[in-house]
């Protein structure tokens, strides 16, 4: 890596100004994500470094960033973490990682103990634990950028995608085949379960519009979105009097997990039972039979949540709080049709 990189060369060989180099490493103002992919082109090829540490300590700041979840051993999270990670490094931060296990006091101090005490100038966070009313117990004076399901009450940024209607799709997609005994596997009725809560309004909602009733012993509540819950869950529908012939799976991790049950009982997919999950992680890409999904722009919401947590740092007054929706779509693969769309 060349020493001697300016951000006029930078700039120079981007074909911008030395200010729009500036905005788009350090974060100070929005540019076009044409011009921000031009200028990140220019930084890797001559291995640009901003130097953070002299702003740093003019500002009084760490030079770090924290990112909050509730597991680093789900797929979904772990590549998220790697786009944040790459925005910040571009950025000139580093980035601090905390693993909560969802455990609502955990998350509680975290965000209570404050910045200062933790060497940190602000927080992207993913709350588990916590219901949306325990948000407003938060030190209001860390800069915080929320993913997930929880709206902003004005003081923080919230990213995430429209999970209703996500969630809608993908059950219009099973409908959509012909399939009239829909399960869903992953509801948590309980206060903090709003993202399987929203995923479950999706799910009857696309029922209400295509005029098919709603089978209740057909939506299966999981303690967490992981593989053995999945593949439990299945093997519970598939004990029915009348099982489903199709399965609408609230993660990725659950549609492997039913597809682990289908395969042990001989049932072929989607022939005999079609699956849709929720996050495009890689293993659903390489599942036998890939999976379809929900995909969201996890790459958009890593950029986004570091792009909103920087603009809070920088500040000097008050950023009202962000509503931001992420885009999503349906990738149709062969869990669903023996003829999938090219994805």
């Amino acid at each position: 890596m060349s020493k001697g990189v300016t951000l006029r060369e930078v700039a120079a060989l981007a074909g911008v100004s030395a200010r729009t180099v500036s905005n788009v490493v350090n974060g100070y103002a929005p540019v076009s994500e044409a011009t921000r992919e031009r200028v990140q082109r220019a930084v890797d090829e001559l291995g640009y470094r901003p130097n953070v540490l002299a702003r740093n300590l003019a500002a009084g700041r760490s030079g770090q960033i924290a990112v909050v979840v509730p597991y680093l051993d789900t797929p979904y999270f772990a590549e998220l973490l790697q786009g944040i990670i790459r925005v910040a490094r571009v950025r000139g931060y580093n980035v601090l990682i905390d693993q909560t296990d969802g455990d609502a006091e955990h998350e509680r101090r975290f965000l209570t103990r404050g910045s200062q005490s933790l060497l940190f100038d602000g927080v992207i966070f993913s709350p588990l634990g916590l219901a949306q009313s325990d948000l407003s117990e938060r030190d209001a004076s860390l800069p915080l950028v929320i993913l997930g399901e929880r709206v902003s009450d004005g003081s923080f940024d919230h990213v995430g995608i429209d999970d209703v209607t996500a969630s809608m799709e993908a059950t219009e997609h099973l409908l959509g085949l012909g399939r009239r005994r829909v399960a869903a596997i992953g509801d948590q009725p309980y206060r903090t379960g709003e993202a399987a809560q929203l995923r479950t309004r999706g799910y009857r909602l696309a029922h209400e519009r295509a005029g098919v009733p709603v089978r209740e012993e057909l939506i299966i509540s999981t303690p967490r979105f992981n593989r053995s819950d999945g593949a439990t869950a299945m093997a519970h529908l598939l004990d029915l009097e009348e099982p489903p012939d199709a399965v609408f799976c609230y993660s990725d991790l659950v549609a492997l997990g039913a597809l682990h049950t289908l395969a042990l009982r001989g049932l072929r997919v989607p022939e005999d039972v079609a699956v849709v999950g929720y996050d495009d992680i890689e293993d659903g890409r390489y599942s036998n039979p890939p999976v379809t999904t929900i995909s969201p722009d996890k790459k958009m919401i890593a950029e986004t949540a570091v792009e909103r947590l920087l603009t809070r740092i920088g500040s000097t007054t008050p950023v009202p709080g962000l509503e931001i929706r992420a885009p999503h779509r349906l990738i149709v693969r062969a869990s669903t049709v023996t003829r999938p769309h090219p994805s």
